[in-house]
């Protein structure tokens, strides 16, 4: 197995996962914006937010790689299915852990559940699975990170 195949395929996945999200958010499918989200947590430019974000989400896109990397090189296996496994699993432990639970807590311009009433955050905390970002946004969010898994997989597999 190939980790050059594995940050290969990560941009890819990334790219991927960043553009359709992207897209689907100009469709009027979801409010959320995660290059926004997580760039506002280091500038309060709207401009510069988004390129920073953008910069962090390729950079844990890459980053995320090398624990699918781990993981097929623990199991001895990988391929487009195993992948997609993954980014389920990396999914629901996101949308639930990371940008509900972590990302609020941490993050200067976001609201969280023990916001009080007389503060003024600029971002609204995600909720579970991120969804007060919209209905849609949970499922194109799992759908997203499942194409994002499977062309790790896929890269890994055949560079096998």
């Amino acid at each position: 197995m190939s980790l050059s195949a594995a940050v290969a395929g990560a941009f890819v996945g990334t790219l991927i996962l960043s553009t359709g999200l992207r897209g689907a958010s100009e469709l009027g499918l979801t409010r959320m914006d995660l290059p926004f989200l997580l760039g506002t947590a280091f500038a309060s430019s709207r401009t510069r937010a988004k390129v920073i974000g953008y910069g962090l989400h390729f950079l844990f896109g890459a980053l995320f790689a090398f624990i699918y990397y781990a993981m097929f090189v623990a199991i001895g296996r990988s391929g487009w299915l195993i992948g997609g496994l993954l980014g389920l699993v990396h999914a629901m432990f996101s949308g639930t852990v990371l940008v509900n639970v972590l990302l609020p807590a941490v993050h200067p311009r976001m609201g969280s559940p023990f916001s009080a009433s007389d503060s003024a955050p600029l971002i609204e905390p995600p909720g579970f699975m991120m969804h007060n970002y919209g209905r849609a946004t949970p499922l194109l969010t799992i759908a997203g990170h499942i194409i994002y898994g499977a062309i790790i997989g896929g890269f890994v597999h055949l560079a096998g």
